[in-house]
């Protein structure tokens, strides 16, 4: 689910500064030998350190399980508006990601079009990734992610094979055992793109009333490192309604 990894982030031209923000929030955080380097031509740079990889194919249906073991319930349905939801809750929790485009009228939220592959190569142990952001090697429990893309505005869900072949490419020229690796399978997802995400409270009139409405969304491909960082933002905004919510009358 969770477990920590070796990093090499590597740089065709110099950074604008040596350490990124966040430099300190990571282990061991170093700049790159020069023998290290040599493993990665045309690169003038790079930094290591140690850090946490998660897999969500496990990680989020372990939250839903903690989820439901506190007492939550999980029902699927498709929602057109939050006016479908104004009668039923005194306060909505609005976590719909690329879906508050619709939902809200957000025009901000956009999907950022990701494309990856899974490959066989269980020899590779560290995670690479150039500068550029868009070419990166994570190794994972069952299988080594390579990728990728990062296409705004861009609602395809279908494999582009023009993309595969640069990803294979790319990645093969970052880490040359990879020609070796069999292509296990494309992975093509939708990342909730907005220029900030969105993390606070209004007041909606819903179904004839006013309801405390709590958003939550727009966290770009940075959504599981921002998580739980933004849920606890969130949960201060709920009690926050809570509080300021006169009780209903049931008469």
């Amino acid at each position: 689910m969770k477990y920590f990894l070796h990093l090499w982030q590597i740089f065709k031209e110099l950074p604008e500064a040596p350490k990124p923000f966040w430099w300190d929030l990571v282990i061991g955080f170093r700049a790159m030998s020069s023998a290290e380097l040599r493993r990665f031509p045309g690169h003038a740079c790079g930094q290591f350190f140690t850090t946490l990889k998660c897999e969500c194919r496990s990680y989020l249906p372990w939250l839903q399980r903690r989820f439901r073991g506190a007492g939550g319930r999980v029902q699927r349905r498709q929602v057109g508006s939050l006016q479908e939801l104004g009668g039923d809750f005194d306060l909505l929790v609005n976590c719909s990601g690329l879906g508050s485009r619709a939902l809200l009228g957000d025009l901000q939220v956009e999907p950022v079009r990701g494309q990856v592959l899974q490959v066989e190569a269980p020899w590779l142990q560290h995670f690479i990734r150039d500068g550029d952001g868009k070419t990166y090697i994570y190794p994972g429990v069952r299988s080594v992610t390579i990728g990728g893309t990062r296409q705004a505005g861009d609602w395809r869900l279908e494999e582009d094979q023009s993309d595969t072949e640069g990803i294979v490419e790319r990645c093969r020229r970052l880490e040359p055992s990879l020609s070796g690796a069999k292509v296990l399978g494309c992975w093509v997802g939708l990342r909730p793109g907005r220029r900030n995400p969105r993390v606070e409270k209004e007041l909606l009139q819903l179904g004839g009333r006013w309801v405390p409405v709590v958003h939550n969304y727009g966290h770009g491909g940075w959504g599981v490192t921002l998580a739980w960082g933004t849920a606890v933002d969130a949960v201060e905004l709920v009690r926050q309604s809570l509080q300021e919510t006169p009780p209903r009358c049931k008469l």
